[in-house]
């Protein structure tokens, strides 16, 4: 049972019933960790509506199987049941994966790596993971394989790093408060 009760629809505030009218147009569903956020829009905004921003921005140069993965990861080594429970039927239903036996290109890899230790420790990863997979999208382009300079290179890091952050504040707010599955 969640520590904190999760808002009804149908008899939340006004305002509240705006942010999730809002997000169930945008074609997301409204969750129990969102129904608990909703507690406060502003702590919904700054958590839920951000990370579906850079999720956007993650997809359009990496692709949405690689993106996926690469939550899934952060989920697994930051150890949040709801997420990861979320990101394994994601996998299995959108994308025919077996979580148990994933069958990865050398980027995907990269990817879960960085992924794993963005979730578990930041300070381990080293200059030379850290190069690595930015010289990856150097060398192979970005998920159309077209072109990825320097700029470009740095942008998709920051992006990953920036969604890897808010993937452990979504498990945060999952674990503290004790969200149900």
């Amino acid at each position: 049972m969640g520590r904190i009760s999760m808002i009804d629809p149908q008899t939340a505030p006004e305002n509240v019933q705006e942010v999730i009218r809002r997000h169930l147009a945008g074609g997301h569903q409204l969750t129990n960790e969102k129904r608990t956020l909703l507690h406060n829009v502003n702590a919904f905004l700054a958590i839920e509506e951000a990370s579906y921003t850079l999720d956007r921005d993650l997809q359009e140069r990496i692709g949405k199987l690689d993106a996926d993965l690469f939550e899934y990861a952060i989920s697994v080594s930051n150890e949040c049941l709801v997420c990861t429970t979320y990101f394994s039927r994601l996998l299995r239903e959108e994308h025919h994966l077996d979580p148990s036996d994933f069958k990865l290109t050398r980027r995907q890899e990269l990817l879960m790596h960085y992924a794993r230790k963005l979730g578990s420790d930041p300070k381990s990863i080293t200059d030379g993971e850290f190069t690595e997979l930015k010289e990856d999208f150097l060398r192979h382009g970005d998920k159309d394989g077209a072109p990825v300079n320097e700029e470009k290179a740095e942008e998709i890091m920051v992006i990953l790093t920036a969604m890897g952050a808010m993937m452990v504040a979504n498990n945060y707010v999952n674990d503290a408060l004790r969200v149900d599955a």
